[in-house]
């Protein structure tokens, strides 16, 4: 059958409605709380003795109204266009930096594309830096998708912020990320003149996947006895594959994240079953990690991946490392992308960038 050329006009008109669904979707996050509380439904979401905050509340209503496949039946290119054009309704005008410079770094096989966002507050001095490690179970999301909330980190943070694009799965398996991860921070150090960073405040971080990429990259700089972060910012990171700890199957489904998302990832990532309990898959699995730089870890009360987090805290506190926890126990995985439009993760994206500020203070 003879393929139908493109229309140009169907695609301007995609375009224009999720433009408007979009701007629908942010009218509705500026109303107060009550307002969104009714519109979810009028009754607050409680579990575990927590309550969902209502704008993101209201927001996982919205979701489920205009359902996407779910991404475990997906293949991971189709996925990738799923969150590019989620990442569109929630799109903010961006924010202003000094600069913002697309490089690159050196990764485990070769070089990785990497963007540098200097703050105005950072423009003319040396500056701490952040090697910030994107999100997305290793298989999904890039630049683009970390692209707002970098930018953010780095406004409140006074912070220059390096994100890397490190190699996905399944085209590359484990341990292509963790390998690029560790690589890509030693250049960093190596190369901090370019960066105009002070090559002893430098420290690592991400979200998610890209929070244990900053976990296993801290550890393995301290095994190595190479240069190591001074910082390690950790938000809702994954810290065991191995296991499945209670918050699970709290959350196991209807909170954004899900129990067989998390399973889909792990069957892309990684190659064997032996992988599970390597530290640089499950960093939980470790031994002593007395000497580790500082951590503030992130979780959300609402996340399967709450109470592993919290568990490497934990870990982290009886092995002799400072460590900071905070849980935010109104919000859900996920919610560093959704700080453009959601008050409460605004105001906790905010929060840790003020812990990374004070924490590389000169």
């Amino acid at each position: 059958r003879r393929r139908q050329p493109v229309s140009f006009c169907a695609m301007d008109s995609a375009s224009a409605a999720m433009k408007a669904q979009g701007a629908v979707l942010r009218g509705l996050m500026r109303l107060g709380p009550a307002a969104q509380l009714r519109i979810a439904g009028g009754k607050p979401t409680v579990r575990d003795g927590q309550t969902l905050d209502p704008g993101i509340q209201l927001l996982l209503k919205l979701m489920a109204m205009a359902p996407q496949p779910e991404m475990e039946r997906l293949s991971p290119v189709q996925a990738r266009a799923g969150v590019t054009e989620t990442r569109s309704l929630i799109a903010a005008p961006q924010l202003p930096m000094a600069s913002v410079t697309e490089t690159t770094v050196a990764g485990a096989e070769g070089a990785l594309p990497a963007r540098l966002y200097v703050p105005e507050e950072c423009k003319d001095s040396i500056s701490p830096l952040l090697v910030f490690f994107h999100g997305g179970g290793f298989v999904i999301c890039d630049l683009e998708t970390h692209d707002a909330p970098c930018r953010m980190i780095a406004q409140h943070s006074g912070c220059r912020v390096l994100s890397v694009d490190y190699r996905l799965a399944p085209e590359h398996k484990y341990p292509a990320a963790a390998d690029d991860a560790l690589a890509a921070f030693r250049d960093v150090v190596a190369r901090a003149d370019e960066f105009g960073a002070d090559p002893l405040r430098i420290a690592v971080g991400g979200d998610s996947a890209g929070g244990q990429l900053a976990t296993v990259t801290a550890q393995q700089a301290l095994a190595d006895g190479g240069p190591a972060p001074a910082f390690q910012l950790l938000i809702y990171p994954v810290c065991d594959f191995a296991e499945k700890y209670p918050s699970y199957h709290l959350f196991s489904d209807g909170f954004f994240l899900t129990e067989a998302q998390m399973d889909w990832f792990g069957q892309h990532y990684l190659s064997a079953d032996d992988d599970l309990n390597d530290p640089k898959a499950s960093p939980l699995k470790a031994g002593l990690l007395a000497g580790l730089a500082p951590a503030h870890i992130v979780t959300a009360g609402f996340d399967p991946l709450r109470d592993e987090g919290e568990a490497y805290a934990a870990k982290l506190k009886a092995d002799g490392v400072e460590v900071t926890l905070r849980r935010h126990s109104s919000l859900i995985h996920g919610f560093l992308n959704f700080s453009v439009v959601n008050r409460t993760s605004h105001d906790a994206v905010c929060e840790m960038a003020g812990v990374l500020r004070a924490a590389l203070a000169a």
